[in-house]
């Protein structure tokens, strides 16, 4: 009996193991450029950014906090941006004088995280750097400066590790491409 996912996926583009090996190079990365660092905030981007912001804290050795923020421009089970950013929860931490690294599962057209990071930069922090998973850059329509990138993907609509189809299937250890013929039968 096939998996339910199985009817959405096309391909996997990231294996396990690869999302793995990257998740951890980007670990060291981190280590070395913040090793003098003893205020750093590792800030997800509820929903999609969690799994990765959990496997990326593992290979983070430099001492850091997490906190979490959602913002959105989809409505509820929307599969296309609405252009219109907001902010759905509001991280706890003050941030003020830290240095913050946002962690987002995926930058498409850079609306929401153009937002955010503007947002963020009003609250005064020592530094604010971005840290995304998946990055399409070639559907970017804003201006943004991306200081860790874990894989430059092509314009596919892609669920898996953190990223959900409808809500679902953010549990699969790889990064899926979206059957497109199995939406239309929805």
């Amino acid at each position: 009996m096939p998996l339910p996912y199985e009817k959405y996926l096309q391909e996997i583009l990231i294996d396990e193991t690869d999302l793995q090996t990257r998740i951890k190079e980007l670990g060291q990365q981190l280590n070395q450029d913040y090793a003098d660092c003893d205020d750093l905030l590792l800030l997800c981007i509820l929903k999609g950014g969690v799994m990765f912001l959990t496997d990326l804290s593992r290979h983070v050795n430099v001492p850091h906090a997490i906190d979490f923020m959602a913002a959105s421009s989809y409505g509820v089970g929307a599969r296309q941006s609405t252009g219109s950013v907001r902010i759905d929860m509001d991280l706890t931490t003050d941030i003020s004088g830290k240095h913050v690294l946002v962690v987002e599962d995926i930058i498409d057209s850079g609306h929401t995280l153009n937002f955010v990071l503007k947002t963020l930069q009003n609250r005064n922090p020592a530094s604010l750097k971005l840290c995304a998973l998946l990055n399409k850059q070639s559907r970017r329509e804003v201006e943004l400066h991306v200081d860790y990138i874990g894989f430059e993907i092509e314009n596919k609509f892609v669920f898996g590790y953190g990223l959900d189809l409808d809500e679902k299937f953010r549990n699969l250890p790889f990064i899926g491409v979206v059957r497109q013929e199995a939406l239309i039968d929805d």
